[in-house]
């Protein structure tokens, strides 16, 4: 595999907010009401991808995503963002965002082995590996983690949006340095195609995931001539 170069300042895309879901009350025949808590899509994205807080913050949510969901090592995005900006090129920062070279300096701080490789996509799926790439979208150079590739399906964690699927055609157009910024030591930790991640991109449509059968507790049917 070819190293490549890892001190490119990367820019990021614009933070994306997410609504919050309110409880819905049901009331069933018998004349009560419930309060059902639910999580709406744009939260569930949220779940297991950190969101970025700054403009020029998704190369520290990133790699709190990849740390914490990962490779189970919690760090949050505010504990990375801190050291990065600390022993990083500040001013290069603020105009630019941070770098690889940055990511790598903090996590060789925690005994983690990383670079940038140019490799195709389909390594990661040999080796069941997950990574940082830089995407471009909207003419936004973005940082991303790849958490799976099945199905001809690419999940990726993105800072500003969560976590949600494209095809791999769609993937490949957006990832135009073709870099996998990649942890080689530590494999054991390693989560890749994790169902937790995929949970939020089912490969069916979501109504087929619901037991419809529940619904004849809370919903009082209309019954025909005689079948009361």
């Amino acid at each position: 595999m070819k190293s490549v170069a890892v001190c490119i300042a990367l820019s990021c895309g614009v933070l994306m907010s997410a609504a919050l879901a309110d409880p819905i009350d049901i009331a069933d025949p018998s004349g009560g009401y419930y309060a059902l808590h639910v999580t709406s899509l744009k939260e569930a994205r949220f779940k297991r991808t950190v969101r970025q807080q700054y403009d020029f913050s998704c190369g520290s949510a990133a790699l709190a995503t990849l740390l914490t969901y990962q490779y189970d090592f919690p760090v949050t995005e505010q504990q990375a963002f801190a050291e990065m900006f600390e022993h990083g090129d500040q001013e290069k920062i603020r105009r630019e965002g941070f770098s690889l070279l940055d990511i790598r300096n903090f996590l060789t701080s925690r005994g983690f082995e990383a670079d940038g490789y140019e490799v195709p996509l389909e390594k990661l799926e040999q080796t069941q590996t997950p990574a940082i790439v830089l995407i471009v979208e909207h003419g936004y150079h973005h940082f991303v983690v790849v958490k799976g590739v099945r199905g001809g399906r690419v999940l990726v964690g993105d800072p500003a949006t969560g976590t949600h699927a494209m095809s791999k055609e769609s993937f490949e157009e957006k990832w135009q340095d073709r870099v996998l910024f990649v942890i080689h030591n530590r494999h054991e930790q390693s989560r890749f195609n994790d169902l937790r991640d995929w949970h939020v991109a089912p490969d069916a449509p979501l109504y087929t995931g619901i037991p419809r059968e529940g619904l004849f507790s809370v919903v009082v049917p209309k019954l025909g001539p005689g079948e009361f």
